[in-house]
């Protein structure tokens, strides 16, 4: 069971953005990238913007897939062990041979996997099937013709029939020409790339993948691998944000450590613009006095158009982890900025709610979200959330018995039970218990 509450209709001085409201003002100042040509590895990750259609059908030949003989029907019906075919080899057929033997009646030819079946040939029987030429038992395989070139010649007992196009790939078994091989929309992945080689596509038209600058801001923050002094901390959100960026399909830049000052941080990010689609700060964001993020954007402005180009946000979201969020667009090109949270999980869900969708948008794919299901909490005790909050608590999914299991408690600091979790429980805003068993959206990070 879950208790509900009513809304809370009283709002302060600064009304609580939901978070669908906020994700839909990212998403509805977002543009897709202008489309570009680019050389195929180099559109590793990208999407097509255009139907690719296929110019040559695929194999452009009838092809054997084996190593064997190209043989006629007829010459083997019957062959068995006890009496054999007995065929005249009249030479070797490669992979990328241009000019082929003619097989005839009771004739064969060596023929390795790939290569074109010679005119006159109805089927390929794999070397095991015959004694390859050397007047003994089954062959293993094939002589090297580099070490054995009389073994293009003399006789092959073949031990076994074969129907016709045995072993015969066919031309155009694969695609036919004109057929549709990649549909506008298409993430490029290694399957794909592979197939617009085989067709012959040398460049493709694509979005590219969006270029992401993250900065984590607090005089606090040491960079790894460097040596903590009294009241400092490793910074992990740029990482974790770079990566996540890189996961969503972006270019990303990862940007030490911004201390605690205004006019250094604005003017990291204007040094940063000329690489960046896309800018995401973390930390700085709240009421604090060393907010510095907020210091530096608001002279941009937060109703009026800045003299830079820009306007940015600053709101409060009815949401745990992740309540103080800022958006906007700064410099001439009106880059897309969100400043997200300092504390760890807040950064992370924060980018999973509102940065994810934001790349997915610019690559141009209609599915920007993470995909969710439904399951059952599986739990000690019930789960409390704050009235009035949608709260991502992270967890562990269980596809299989349809259930979800927290990971860690609700701190937005637990890093280490973020590590472990490979989802995200949801609880709605008017929900303030979900008892075991009570069935929860789940967002799935894997």
């Amino acid at each position: 069971m879950s208790s509900r509450v009513p809304q809370d209709s009283g709002q302060a001085a600064q009304r609580l953005w939901s978070v669908d409201e906020h994700l839909a003002d990212v998403l509805a100042a977002i543009r897709p990238l202008e489309p570009i040509e680019l050389q195929l590895l180099d559109a590793q990750g990208c999407v097509l913007v255009e139907d690719v259609t296929v110019p040559v059908a695929l194999p452009p030949f009838d092809n054997s897939s084996m190593d064997g003989y190209a043989v006629r029907t007829a010459d083997v019906q019957g062959a068995s062990e006890e009496f054999p075919a007995v065929l005249t080899v009249i030479g070797d057929v490669a992979a990328g041979s241009g000019e082929l033997p003619t097989v005839g009646p009771g004739q064969a030819a060596r023929i390795m996997t790939g290569a074109p079946l010679p005119p006159g040939a109805e089927a390929v029987v794999p070397v095991e099937w015959t004694d390859g030429g050397s007047g003994g038992g089954a062959a293993a395989g094939m002589t090297p013709a580099s070490a054995a070139p009389e073994g293009a010649g003399g006789e092959v007992r073949v031990h076994r029939a074969a129907e016709a196009r045995a072993h015969v790939r066919a031309r155009g078994s694969d695609v036919q020409a004109g057929d549709l091989a990649l549909a506008a929309g298409t993430v490029l992945g290694p399957p794909q790339i592979a197939l617009l080689a085989a067709i012959g596509r040398g460049t493709v038209r694509v979005r590219p993948r969006p270029r992401v600058v993250v900065l984590s801001t607090g005089s606090e923050l040491v960079q790894p691998g460097e040596s903590l002094a009294a009241g400092t901390i490793y910074d992990s959100n740029s990482f974790a944000l770079a990566a996540a960026a890189r996961d969503a399909g972006a270019i990303s830049y990862r940007v030490g450590a911004v201390a605690d000052d205004a006019e250094t941080l604005r003017s990291t990010i204007e040094d940063q613009l000329i690489r960046a689609d896309l800018l995401v700060t973390t930390g700085g964001v709240s009421v604090g006095a060393y907010d510095v993020v907020k210091e530096a954007l608001s002279s941009v402005g937060s109703t009026d158009e800045g003299a830079d180009g820009g306007r940015m946000d600053f709101r409060k979201l009815a949401m745990q982890p992740g309540k103080p969020q800022g958006f906007g667009t700064i410099g001439p090109d009106h880059t897309p900025l969100l400043a997200l949270p300092g504390n760890p999980v807040s950064s992370y869900v924060s980018f999973e709610l509102f940065v994810r969708p934001a790349i997915r948008a610019l690559m141009g794919l209609a599915d920007v979200s993470r995909p969710s299901v439904r399951a059952a909490l599986k739990a000690d005790k019930a789960l409390g959330s704050p009235a009035g909050r949608r709260q991502f608590l992270r967890g562990t999914y269980d596809a299989e018995s349809g259930t979800v299991s927290p990971v860690g408690g609700s701190g937005s600091h637990l890093i280490a039970a973020l590590a472990h979790a490979d989802s995200l429980m949801v609880v709605p805003e008017d929900v303030t218990s979900v008892e075991p068993g009570a069935e929860l959206e789940v967002v799935l990070l894997g």
